[in-house]
């Protein structure tokens, strides 16, 4: 089997011969990679070729793949039954963990996305302030549901416009828009607009305009300005959560938000999703109160084994300094290496994250992600797969280290990754 006989069987069958629009890899060209298997830091594509992995499912493959502990985790829960229909002792296992590791989380629902859990934020937070609009940051993804799936208007105050087919402009209209890392613009929102927003939801870190660190002093004026107007702040810890500290980016930056968003590292590589937040919150969701919430496959036995066995090892082994040194490395050395060649770039990484534009800097918001050069990017990444390094198929996506890239692999990827540089500058 090659990639590209599977490539044209999925087109026949799959929406653009996919099931997640990135991976069709439209945004930097080459071949779409289909994988085989995968073994730790490596991912094994259908045509043999072993190759150094960074996407890491996104984020949620945190040590590494087909790892031994959620391997053997999974095995005894299959033997067991993979679907009940009834709570099963994993979900209040996995519930009392997170609470236990989360502060400001005292109760949590599971559900089976990440999408799943910003909408299900969305309507809490409503029911709960008896408030319609939503306040989001430019760039900031949190799922497709209606609600996130709007940009920026014509003016930073102004109501968003729907940036998918499909999405009503009247719902669209209940969704602001502002840009990351600036404050001023969120007291401007919120002096105008706060008696109307019931939530600010924001990536703490952003993940899905590439990887953007909050500035500093950002995070807690957002906290303050949605206190003083009575606005929820959820945190959209989809990403972020478990990547970056064991209490997710809220306890590395200490900012605490009202609702939390989970999903990725929770599930160990399975589908999941949650949200969670202060007990007296929770208690709105059905059936402690009147917001309607269900899923059928909620709190999976298989995704909820996952779970256990991964925030298990993350507790016991604190592995954050180990990430943050790896993701570190393979960052400063770019930009080192890019600097020598003048080529203009700009690089962040935070616990297990990490991230770079072709772009002078300082890259703080979407607007000046957008500003760097993607047509550079398609041909770093196309030379940097050749050489055996997958990175995420898209300027505007967070590269991701496990503890499987072990010293060793992270020089093996610098040493690829600035040959790929030189490729992509001579071409």
């Amino acid at each position: 089997m090659t990639s590209n006989g599977l490539e044209a069987r999925a087109s026949a069958v799959l929406p653009g011969g996919v099931n997640s629009p990135v991976r069709a890899f439209r945004a930097v060209g080459g071949d779409p990679v289909f994988a085989r298997e995968a073994h730790g830091a490596y991912l094994t594509t259908v045509s043999g070729e072993k190759i150094l992995d960074y996407v890491m499912s996104w984020g949620a493959v945190i040590l590494g793949h087909d790892h031994p502990a959620v391997r053997s985790r999974l095995t005894t829960a299959v033997t067991r039954g993979v679907s009940f229909g009834v709570t099963c002792p994993p979900e209040v296992e996995l519930a009392e963990l997170i609470c236990d590791m989360v502060p400001s989380i005292e109760m949590v629902r599971f559900v089976n996305s990440g999408t799943e859990a910003t909408m299900s934020a969305a309507r809490l937070a409503r029911a709960a302030t008896g408030r319609d609009v939503i306040v989001k940051v430019d760039g900031g993804y949190h799922g497709h549901g209606d609600s996130f799936l709007v940009s920026a208007g014509s003016g930073v105050a102004t109501l968003g416009l729907p940036n998918s087919p499909g999405v009503p402009a009247e719902l669209a209209k209940l969704t602001l828009t502002v840009p990351f890392n600036d404050a001023g613009e969120m007291e401007s929102v919120l002096t105008e607009f706060g008696d109307r927003v019931a939530a600010v939801i924001l990536e703490p870190f952003l993940g899905n305009a590439g990887f953007i660190p909050p500035a500093p002093g950002y995070l807690e004026a957002v906290r303050s300005l949605t206190r003083a107007s009575g606005t929820l702040l959820i945190f959209d810890e989809v990403m972020t959560g478990f990547r970056v500290g064991t209490a997710g980016a809220q306890g590395t930056c200490g900012v605490t938000p009202d609702i939390t968003t989970l999903g990725k590292v929770i599930g160990g590589g399975l589908p999941i999703g949650a949200y969670g937040g202060r007990k007296e919150l929770m208690e709105l969701v059905a059936p402690a109160g009147p917001v309607y919430q269900a899923g059928t496959l909620s709190g999976n036995p298989l995704a909820m084994a996952a779970g256990l066995a991964v925030l298990s090892e993350i507790r016991r082994e604190d592995p954050y300094d180990a990430l943050s040194a790896s993701s570190g490395l393979i960052a400063e050395r770019l930009a080192s290496v890019a600097a020598s060649r003048g080529v203009p770039m700009s690089v962040a990484h935070a616990g297990g994250m990490w991230g770079f534009f072709f772009h002078p800097g300082p890259v703080v918001d979407y607007a000046a992600a957008k500003a760097a050069d993607t047509d550079l990017f398609a041909r770093f990444h196309r030379e940097a797969l050749r050489l055996g390094v997958l990175l995420a198929p898209s300027p505007f996506e967070a590269g991701f280290v496990s503890l499987a890239h072990t010293n060793d692999i992270i020089t093996e990827t610098t040493d690829r990754l600035t040959d790929a540089l030189d490729r992509s500058i001579a071409e």
